[in-house]
């Protein structure tokens, strides 16, 4: 688990990278490079309200050990305190 003070989604990933996504750390916040696929889904999710799931890693790889999710909550206070 990461926290951040702000969140990049860059949606210039290509499909030939060989990656379903990246998420690097960028100063206090989290870069992630998703394909422009992606990138639609998750406005579309965004404006619907809806949770959403970015997994990274290589494309052919079994091994998947990174996921970005985007979820809406009830109460703020819960889960930003401090």
């Amino acid at each position: 688990v990461t926290g951040a003070s702000f969140v990049v989604f860059n949606g210039a990933l290509k499909t030939s990278s060989g990656f379903l996504a990246k998420s690097s750390i960028v100063e206090d916040g989290l870069m992630v490079q998703i394909t422009r696929e992606t990138m639609e889904n998750l406005r579309q999710a965004l404006r619907d309200k809806k949770d959403f799931k970015i997994t990274c890693g290589e494309t052919d790889s079994g091994d998947v050990k990174e996921y970005v999710d985007i979820c809406w909550v009830e109460s703020e206070e819960k889960t930003n305190q401090g």
